[in-house]
């Protein structure tokens, strides 16, 4: 071999090594928690949540990633939101304190707002802060000894956000881990706790899961509070989520329309879906909502 060819063949083979590493891809962390309808991980309808059927129709449309799906509670997910990190959750509703640290895609689903669930025989205790069945929680909450169950760091709209901060801490009973607000409907079955703040389609699957009747329940939805709040995919706001989010955002007008509202009216009662279909078809007639 000529020692005039060495270099040329280093040069070759520097190339071929430098190859993969130069062809890596970026690995997208997709942060879920249990959340029924949106992601069930055990029981008889596992994997066949609203999120479950989007996830995989979203990486298979984003093949620039290496995607893995990661399992958090909602408060390490909001940890690793702001770490630099490259992490997405498809779950997140828009918050003003929120945006300081995600960047958010479009609205991907409307869905019915959170509400008051109470059992049955506990509903005397609100006869006095109903109107129409919507209750003021704010009156509520200030008016009586009662304690609010909730889901420590979880949003549950701006409104309600909202609603929440002028109310002293000794009104609520916060959870925290994975199963938080199965184990505060449990809470609510041993009387330990009268009031559960939470999203009806949720509460229902869970009741059912637990062996429990829907018709011990009741669910009131909140005065001054929109019927329906929007779900976004939010990602780390980095250079990395932001051009994530911009992928993203071509994908959802098609599956929002299309795909999305029929996977999430199958999770409410009966008669709600026909409504629910029919609303949905014009939730994004204007500008995206939040």
């Amino acid at each position: 071999m000529r020692l005039g060819r060495l270099p040329a063949l280093c040069c070759l083979m520097l190339a071929l090594l430098a190859g993969p590493a130069a062809q890596a891809k970026e690995r997208l962390l997709w942060l879920v928690r249990d959340l029924p309808p949106f992601t069930i991980f055990e029981g008889a309808a596992k994997g066949q949540g609203v999120i479950d059927q989007l996830l995989p129709l979203l990486i298979a449309q984003m093949p620039e990633y290496e995607h893995s799906i990661v399992r958090v509670n909602r408060a390490r997910g909001l940890q690793m939101l702001q770490e630099p990190s490259f992490t997405c959750d498809p779950t997140l509703l828009w918050t003003p304190e929120r945006e300081k640290y995600v960047h958010f895609s479009l609205a991907s689903l409307g869905v019915l707002s959170s509400g008051l669930v109470v059992r049955r025989q506990d509903e005397a205790l609100l006869a006095p802060f109903l109107d129409e069945q919507q209750v003021d929680l704010k009156r509520l909450l200030n008016q009586t000894q009662l304690k609010l169950g909730i889901v420590a760091e979880r949003s549950y709209s701006a409104q309600v956000d909202e609603i929440l901060r002028q109310l002293p801490d000794s009104a609520f009973s916060r959870h925290y881990g994975n199963d938080a607000t199965a184990s505060l409907l449990q809470m609510q079955q041993l009387g330990r706790l009268q009031l559960v703040l939470g999203y009806w389609p949720e509460m229902r699957y869970l009741i059912q899961q637990q062996g429990g009747s829907l018709d011990d329940y009741r669910f009131h939805p909140i005065q001054g509070v929109n019927r329906y709040q929007f779900l976004h995919v939010g990602c780390s706001d980095t250079p990395l989520g932001r051009e994530a989010i911009a992928h993203v955002d071509q994908l959802l007008p098609e599956l929002r329309t299309d795909t999305l509202p029929g996977l999430y009216a199958r999770w409410l009662d009966p008669e709600l879906q026909t409504d629910y279909l029919e609303q949905a078809r014009h939730f994004f007639d204007d500008q995206s909502p939040r």
